[in-house]
């Protein structure tokens, strides 16, 4: 059956032809340096995907690149491209299962690997998605919906709690009415500058803290209970990912929800925490965790057990957009995490804008077939390497 709208049989040629990754930089103004726990950015950084197929579909992926951006785009140019190029591009999932026996399987799941599988299988979904003409949400079986949205990404840094107390309020006053707060600093320090943006916000006002990983169960022990009065919905990544033992303690003593996932790969990683009842809030990155297909099972073995998807956002409008398509495609949808940062020129620069934020503070997805972005390709050129071929 075809016609309008209806997703038809793959057309002739929609082979891969060629996969290319590109380490881009984002450099910062100079005098813009932003600092969250012990990590001081003078530019951001990513690795954006490009797939082409045999009939000219092009479809675009992001995956972390965080300081090793060179590293992810040589993984992908020069292995990881060679076991994808002639299969059918829309033959997604199958892609998936193909790099995952033929390098994770037998090489061992390690996070490099994942990471770059991730800007790969978002690529293939747009270009599934560009096929059929179809939005990815509802390529993926979803609805357009309004999602409510809290200002994150590389904003709320380490700044004197007066500083930060004006850079919420300006949130507030762009329409936000949730904002993450960003710990992992000494925990004296991030108490300072929760309760001083608590105080200028009121106390209907939705907060999130990010620890950023930068605690330790001591650490945690002091923090957690003089954090309480905020009302803060989550407590995000007080430790590292793999701690479990101090995320097994921590979920006995600290009374407000944790949120985890960022930096953990994989269905099986999120079974494991799942099963321990570690968290109450799922937050894989699509660009992390394995991409759009395994972000989705991810969400559905959280959905098992009343857990919201809340998607970690990385650095480009593709991230964005994608993780706004997956969210509307499932049934344990949470927060989106709009990028708030005052400056991110991998943002604003590199693509079309991923999202607007409406007065309700709510985001909805694009419309267009496929992710539904355009990449500005001169700016691509001009900030990034093709290492690895």
């Amino acid at each position: 059956m075809s016609g309008p709208g209806l997703a038809t049989q793959p057309r002739k040629g929609s082979q891969v032809r060629s996969i290319t990754a590109y380490a881009v930089d984002g450099p910062y103004p100079p005098g813009y340096a932003p600092q969250f726990s012990t990590i001081r950015f003078d530019m951001v950084r990513s690795v954006v995907v490009r797939v082409d197929t045999e009939d000219g579909v092009t479809g675009w992926g992001e995956c972390v690149g965080a300081r090793s951006n060179l590293t992810m785009a040589t993984l992908i140019n020069s292995t990881l491209a060679k076991l994808v190029v002639g299969r059918d591009a829309s033959d997604v999932v199958g892609i998936w299962a193909h790099l995952y026996r033929s390098y994770l399987h037998s090489s061992g799941a390690d996070a490099a690997g994942v990471i770059a599988m991730s800007g790969i299988d978002m690529a293939l979904w747009d270009i599934r998605a560009k096929l059929a003409g179809w939005p990815l949400y509802k390529l993926l079986g979803g609805a357009s919906k309004a999602l409510p949205s809290y200002a994150g990404g590389l904003c709320m840094s380490h700044k004197p709690p007066p500083e930060l107390a004006d850079e919420a309020r300006g949130l507030a006053a762009q329409g936000y009415r949730a904002i993450k707060l960003r710990g992992g600093d000494r925990p004296e320090h991030d108490l300072a500058r929760f309760i001083a943006v608590r105080e200028a916000l009121g106390e209907a006002f939705t907060l999130m803290a990010d620890i950023n990983t930068g605690y330790s169960l001591a650490d945690l022990h002091w923090a957690a209970p003089r954090m309480e009065p905020l009302n803060l919905l989550w407590l995000e990544e007080p430790f590292p990912p793999y701690e479990r033992e101090a995320y097994r303690q921590a979920a006995r003593f600290v009374r407000q929800p944790l949120a985890i996932g960022e930096n953990h790969f994989l269905r099986y990683d999120f079974q494991d925490l799942l099963s321990e009842g570690i968290f109450s809030y799922a937050q894989p990155d699509v660009s992390k965790c394995g991409g759009v297909t395994e972000i989705m099972r991810i969400a559905a073995m959280a959905s098992a057990r009343k857990i919201p998807l809340c998607p970690h956002s990385a650095t480009t409008g593709l991230n964005h957009a994608t993780s706004i398509h997956v969210l509307c495609a499932v049934d344990n949808p949470g927060w989106f995490e709009s990028d708030a940062a005052p400056v991110n020129p991998l943002h604003h620069e590199l693509c079309s804008e991923p999202y607007a934020l409406d007065a309700q503070g709510c985001v909805t997805p694009l419309e267009a077939p496929g992710i539904g972005v355009t990449i500005n390709e001169d700016y691509l050129a001009a900030h990034s390497r093709t290492p690895g071929l």
